[in-house]
């Protein structure tokens, strides 16, 4: 039982840290120019987009009834390529003031970061024109049906009804997991607890941070985050059950180094739940 409690107060400790969350100043850091600049093909952002894009256009792709993106964060991206493939798509974060964020874009309201230029991005990479980013951004406002809170920390992480009960057909997750677990161990009991949110024969997309332990969640706001490597991914998600597809590791050029973090990668997992 000390073993537990210890954790829960780690856990505890972390979601207090994030009570000082911005979304704005956090979007500012990690989703503006050089990390996301879509002129350059070594940038963070346009190669997380072409990950997504190639997993869900693959021959025999992923496609289904609901795709749900846990820990959205205020960001949008992840989803982008996914809202194409299924007929619903459920956004999640812990924190009210990101899951704010998204609603205020969905409704059409103020947003802390202009998403254009990612759809414009996904449209290319589907072989549309750019221009039709504004049918992309209709589609993704049409199926999102919820943003809902969640707790990866719990056996149960979304409310009770929220997905179907035989679970998703795919989940998403981008740069969450890492960032709210106080060590290794919470890491792959929350990736035990996302399974329970997904079908057998479904995927999951995991993005996610390489020899990273911190990142600014605001100005002077250090929040910790559990320093991985390749080998740890890969046992992980076989140790809470996962069958590993893919592995694709991304090395962090020296200009991408702003500062805001000191993370040297980061990861793209596929897997599938058997």
């Amino acid at each position: 039982m000390e073993g537990k409690d210890s954790s829960e107060e780690a856990v505890a400790a972390i979601e207090a840290c994030y009570q000082g969350f911005n979304p704005a100043a956090y979007l500012q850091y990690n989703y503006t120019p050089p990390r996301a600049d879509f002129q350059r093909s070594d940038s963070i952002v346009p190669w997380k987009l072409s990950c997504l894009h190639k997993a869900f256009s693959e021959a025999g792709g992923m496609k289904g009834e609901v795709l749900v993106d846990v820990g959205s964060g205020p960001t949008l991206y992840q989803v982008m390529s996914g809202c194409e493939h299924f007929d619903r798509v459920v956004l999640s974060d812990f924190l009210e003031v990101n899951r704010k964020e998204l609603r205020s874009w969905l409704q059409g309201g103020k947003s802390s970061l202009d998403w254009t230029p990612y759809l414009q991005c996904v449209c290319e990479l589907e072989g549309r024109s750019p221009t039709a980013w504004t049918e992309k951004a209709e589609r993704l406002r049409s199926v999102v049906t919820d943003v809902l809170p969640i707790n990866v920390h719990q056996p149960c992480p979304l409310p009770a009804g929220s997905i179907p009960s035989s679970g998703a057909d795919c989940l998403v997750s981008s740069f969450c997991l890492e960032s709210v677990s106080p060590d290794l161990p919470s890491f792959t009991r929350a990736l035990g607890h996302l399974s329970g949110l997904l079908r057998s024969g479904g995927h999951l997309l995991l993005i996610g941070a390489l020899g990273e332990s911190f990142y600014l969640g605001a100005p002077g706001l250090q929040i910790p985050v559990v320093p991985l490597d390749e080998a740890q991914v890969c046992s992980s998600l076989r140790t809470s059950g996962y069958q590993l597809l893919q592995l694709s590791v991304y090395h962090l050029p020296p200009d991408m180094r702003v500062g805001v973090d000191d993370v040297s990668g980061v990861f793209f997992a596929k897997a599938r739940k058997p």
